[in-house]
């Protein structure tokens, strides 16, 4: 009889990965996933150095940084996404973008809800591609302010489990808003800290530890298995420690007046002083300027090397290598060796990993591309979002 139980256990174990990887199937395929980048643009500008010569291959996200990037002036950027969702996530903000008022910009993607949404989307719709166009005309309501979520910023699946989350926690512990409150609006670290101790108890009850553990909530938020396990067992304390380790950084750590990005899902909006930069007033005659270099193409990064072969300058891969190194390695394989045929010496390739280190990384790549974990880890402290196990930067020698 005791033999029974560990059987059961692996039995429910296993029936619980295949639940999360179907929840996680069926969310990905169907649905834009990521309302914002998750990312800091301003730690990879520092790395990446774009000129007028860079042709950057990136993957989409929300678009931000690819508005982000193009700043800096590079002569492309080609925007790659197997969700079509968000490559035209990414089209709205160029369509608003090329129309030039930025009070109806920074309405729908700052204040995340505009008054006349359906007005201001009327006036670019014919400038959208027909998927982009096709997509908007069922969605477009993300943007109402009548809304019950009352922003675009919860809709999407991440904004979704944000907003279940806020919601759970706010009702459940009426006092964590005030303190969240207070902590954005600090004026020092020390004033962060002091409301983040706060708001800590308030946060960690068995609610929100409860949250943070369930799969169907991991896989709105668009993390997938591989990342789970890789900081279940890389990271002292598993996931709910994992969590709680990094909010705990970014809040009392790193200035809060600037950091956008737990500001919007906590508050459902940016402000004109806390917002990406393709948000700003002053950025937007830049952006009118360098928008037709970027380029979206729906397909995966291998795909899209195959179809358009060059010699790039900067890849910005993400974390998606940690899913291909988890489900097909011969994929990571294939897409390193693409990644290096349409490289140039010194190409630099961005990436970030739910693990503390570069083990996903095929061993004979790192025979071809320096990487600087020094430098990087140093970085990797200072990032604003702070979610992410690692950050790496390479270069290709030859």
């Amino acid at each position: 009889m005791p033999a029974a139980a560990p059987a059961r256990s692996r039995t429910t174990a296993k029936l619980a990965r295949a639940a999360h990887d179907a929840v996680f199937k069926r969310v990905h395929g169907s649905n834009l996933i990521y309302n914002a980048a998750w990312e800091d643009p301003r730690l990879d500008r520092e790395v990446m150095g774009l000129d007028a010569e860079s042709e950057v291959v990136m993957i989409t996200s929300a678009g931000c940084n690819v508005l982000d990037y193009l700043l800096d002036g590079p002569k492309a950027i080609h925007a790659i996404d197997m969700n079509p969702r968000q490559n035209a996530l990414l089209e709205l903000k160029r369509a608003l973008i090329r129309r030039g008022e930025h009070e109806e910009l920074f309405g729908m993607f700052g204040a995340g809800a505009h008054a006349d949404y359906r007005g201001v989307y009327a006036r670019v719709r014919e400038t959208l591609p027909g998927y982009a166009r096709a997509f908007w005309d069922r969605r477009i309501g993300f943007f109402h302010p009548g809304s019950v979520k009352g922003s675009f910023y919860y809709h999407g699946t991440s904004g979704v489990a944000a907003w279940v989350m806020g919601k759970a926690l706010f009702q459940a512990r009426p006092n964590s808003r005030h303190f969240a409150q207070c902590l954005l609006d600090a004026k020092t670290l020390e004033e962060q800290r002091q409301a983040y101790a706060l708001l800590e108890p308030e946060i960690w009850g068995r609610l929100a530890s409860w949250l943070v553990r369930q799969p169907a909530l991991m896989a709105l938020l668009g993390v997938p298995r591989p990342q789970i396990r890789l900081i279940q067992e890389s990271y002292p304390g598993g996931l709910t420690c994992y969590v709680k380790d990094k909010l705990k950084h970014v809040l009392t750590e790193l200035p809060a007046a600037d950091n956008y990005f737990w500001r919007v899902y906590l508050t459902g909006f940016y402000t004109r002083d806390c917002c990406p930069n393709y948000l700003r007033a002053g950025c937007l005659p830049l952006l009118r300027e360098m928008e037709s270099r970027v380029t979206a193409h729906t397909c995966t990064v291998s795909d899209f090397l195959r179809r358009n072969p060059g010699r790039y300058s900067h890849y910005v891969l993400l974390d998606h290598q940690d899913w291909l190194a988890w489900h097909d390695p011969a994929a990571l394989r294939e897409e390193w060796a693409l990644l290096l045929a349409n490289s140039r010496p010194g190409t630099k390739i961005l990436m970030r990993s739910a693990g503390l280190d570069l083990g996903f990384v095929p061993p004979e790549v790192l025979e071809r591309v320096r990487f600087a974990p020094e430098r990087t880890r140093a970085l990797h402290w200072r990032d604003r979002v702070g979610t992410y196990g690692s950050f790496h930067a390479g270069e290709v020698l030859s």
